[in-house]
């Protein structure tokens, strides 16, 4: 067996068998091409514990101590965050909880708000191949899976700004996490929707390739996301579309009809019972009819 670098803080490697450490040594072997030249992945670190690898690496690049492509991945998270300041936990290494540094500079900042919306696509994209599971996405940053027949959120994306030019998107997925240990009710993981690995060292590699695929296709069309064929892709794996919904709005405000486009702008367009089309840009959104 290869030997694997990450070790936990009491000094035992090896304290949940069915969990080991990821091996950040092969992954940057795999990742980091030419010495981190020739693709998008400059640097890697996987870090035993922290509070949020979204926080640490935008500290990180708005003091210029990372470059595009700087990837920084967490055995355990103690304060991550999803949407809204909404804590993310789970127990260590049972989930993949990573972030990366963008820099699309030749992207017009009007479309940067992609980014969640490619980062969920490549996600899905790399865990269907990976893992053999299916997933649906959840506008505009859950991943479902389905456990039992119903529909369970297994992971989450959040982006947020890095300074003027950069832009961090940051990854949770509950891989091995077994029933006794969901937050919710309405959480899930990979093994339980059924995957057909759950080894988290292939299952990164996958979604981290899948995601260096779907930027250089998004940026090398500078950010149009019907020319890279994102924004068909984005639909395509779509779950909220087809369904009734409720739209949670900032002032407390909501919105409900039938969730029927993604835009150019990557907003949810919903219509009403008034006949009227409104684009969602921000805000919770509640299935309300079963797939």
């Amino acid at each position: 067996m290869t030997p694997r670098d990450a070790s936990d803080a009491d000094g035992s490697r090896w304290s949940d068998l069915d969990r080991p450490p990821l091996n950040a040594t092969a992954l940057r072997r795999a990742l980091l091409r030419d010495g981190g030249h020739g693709g998008l992945y400059r640097d890697l670190e996987v870090v035993q514990r922290t509070g949020s690898t979204n926080s640490d690496l935008v500290a990180r690049a708005v003091a210029g101590d990372a470059d595009e492509g700087a990837v920084l991945v967490a055995e355990e998270q103690t304060s991550g965050r999803g949407r809204l300041d909404r804590q993310w936990t789970a127990p260590p290494r049972s989930g993949l909880f990573f972030s990366v540094l963008l820099r699309p500079a030749d992207v017009p900042v009007a479309r940067w708000g992609w980014l969640p919306l490619l980062t969920g696509v490549a996600v899905a994209t790399g865990l269907a191949r990976a893992a053999g599971v299916d997933t649906a996405l959840k506008w505009p940053n859950d991943l479902l899976v389905t456990v039992g027949g119903e529909e369970r959120k297994a992971g989450g994306i959040l982006a947020e700004r890095a300074g003027e030019d950069g832009v961090v998107v940051g990854v949770g997925i509950n891989v091995t996490l077994r029933a006794d240990e969901l937050p919710v009710p309405q959480a899930g993981s990979l093994v339980l929707a059924d995957a057909v690995n759950t080894d988290r060292d292939p299952l990164l590699r996958a979604v981290l390739r899948s995601l260096e695929e779907w930027y250089g296709r998004w940026r090398a069309a500078g950010g149009d996301p019907a020319a890279s064929g994102l924004q068909e892709a984005y639909a395509a794996g779509c779950a909220t579309l087809g369904r009734a919904v409720r739209a949670e709005l900032p002032g407390e405000k909501s919105l409900v009809g039938e969730a029927v486009a993604i835009d150019g702008d990557g907003r949810l367009v919903i219509a009403t019972v008034e006949g009227v089309q409104e684009p969602v840009g921000a805000g919770d959104i509640v299935h309300l009819r079963p797939a």
